[in-house]
């Protein structure tokens, strides 16, 4: 009997891994730089939660959700979007009374959702996030845009477009959301049946549709931008004024209603302008949501946030030719051995210049020196140690400098302090 993977997920293998390690890093020293703590949340949670908090006319909750029954009967989710969780816990351990305000959390991880498998969508898929729960300061809008926009350039990618919008306050909602059903209502049973349903529960997604986005109801679609109240015109304005300062270039698309029924007020997309990406070309999006915090148990609670995913940043850094691995480190030492003493004392070696510290590995496959010295060279070690019997009857060992190719025969004891020497030397060149 044969296995294969399951359909949309991957293997993701040695020499790729690595690529998703410096991505990581990348993004837990920016967060720590911008004062952001990490949150690990359970994968899956109570399916309720996320028809609360995503919204149950999203496309996630009524089409892409890995929903099931566990033993007890209850029903449970694997988490497709991480926003719901964080505030999810942010409720239940009472994060809304810690001293230092706002709550700034990040997460990354596995999300799940139930759709068809293309390039840049996965049905499992990895997604780095922040949450800025606590504060209505247009400030950390910007700062939350800022971030996300730093993730990716100092990761090397270029040609970055940042879509931004206001989908106002309540009160501002609501008179869109008017003015939306009266301009589709007369002609709602020209558009696809999800947009129907919509009409009535939220008619803000109507402006989502992948199916009617061509109709021509939808080029004339009343803007929210005309019917902000001065109190969200403001706010909006403050926003931009901050980016400004910070020198980040944006565009204001009035159409940017995001994908989720919590968002409120900023609303933004980050995208990547150019040929070769294929038709997605969102690679973050994010949003206020002041009114979430609330409708999960908590008290009125402002919050904002973003999330990307990791799979279409890599995507993008291919096309744009990025190599993540140019600076990844190579191997530090391969010992190589011959005689069957000296093959012995090989592991604990090993483990010495690992415990110091030192990436190192050795033949576990019973090569003749020529297929050793192959194997350092395919591993690119900077230091080949060459132990003989003879040598080590001396106590002593060769060492080698792969990039320059000399050789020096050292004491035992002191081979750390030399490879320590050499290793930091090369490192710093």
């Amino acid at each position: 009997m044969s296995f294969s993977i399951p359909r949309g997920t991957q293997d993701i293998l040695p020499g790729e891994s690595e690529k998703w390690q410096i991505i990581e890093a990348k993004a837990h020293d920016l967060c720590r730089r911008y004062n952001y703590r990490e949150i690990r949340t359970p994968i899956f949670e109570q399916t309720a939660l996320f028809a609360r908090g995503v919204g149950d006319t999203t496309d996630i909750v009524q089409k892409e959700m890995y929903e099931f029954k566990d033993r007890g009967g209850r029903s449970l989710t694997l988490r497709p979007e991480g926003t719901a969780p964080v505030v999810r816990s942010y409720v239940e351990q009472k994060m809304h009374g810690w001293v230092n305000q706002p709550v700034k959390l990040y997460y990354t991880g596995p999300m799940f959702r139930y759709e068809r498998p293309q390039s840049g969508r996965m049905r499992q898929f990895v997604q780095f996030g922040v949450e800025a729960l606590g504060s209505a300061d247009p400030a950390v809008d910007a700062e939350v845009i800022a971030l996300a926009m730093e993730f990716y350039k100092e990761l090397g990618l270029h040609n970055l477009k940042l879509i931004i919008n206001s989908l106002g306050d309540k009160e501002s909602r609501e008179s869109h959301r008017s003015a939306l059903v009266n301009h589709f209502e007369p002609r709602i049973d020209e558009f696809c049946s999800d947009c129907q349903a919509r009409l009535d529960k939220n008619p803000l997604r109507i402006l989502d549709c992948k199916v009617d986005r061509d109709h021509e109801l939808m080029t004339n679609a009343p803007s929210i931008l005309d019917y902000l109240n001065e109190e969200s015109r403001e706010y909006f304005k403050n926003v931009q004024t901050f980016l400004e300062e910070m020198e980040i270039d944006y565009e204001i698309d009035a159409r940017l209603v995001r994908g989720l029924d919590y968002y409120n007020n900023t609303a933004f997309e980050i995208m990547i302008d150019g040929e070769g990406f294929g038709a997605i070309t969102t690679l973050a999006g994010g949003g206020r949501y002041n009114g979430l915090v609330e409708d999960i148990g908590g008290p009125e609670t402002p919050g904002i946030g973003f999330a990307l995913s990791i799979e279409r940043l890599l995507m993008a850094l291919e096309v744009q030719g990025v190599d993540l691995m140019q600076e990844h480190d190579d191997l530090d030492v391969y010992i190589a051995a011959l005689g069957e003493k000296a093959r012995n004392k090989v592991p604990a070696l090993l483990h010495q210049l690992r415990a110091a510290g030192f990436s190192a590995d050795a033949d576990y496959m019973d090569k003749k020196m020529k297929g050793q010295m192959k194997a350092a060279n395919r591993q690119q070690a900077k230091y080949v140690l060459i132990l003989g019997d003879d040598e080590l009857a001396e106590n002593k060992i060769n060492v080698k400098n792969m990039e320059d190719g000399t050789q020096s025969l050292e004491p035992l004891e002191n081979v750390k302090e030399k490879l320590m020497t050499g290793v930091t030397e090369k490192g710093e060149k």
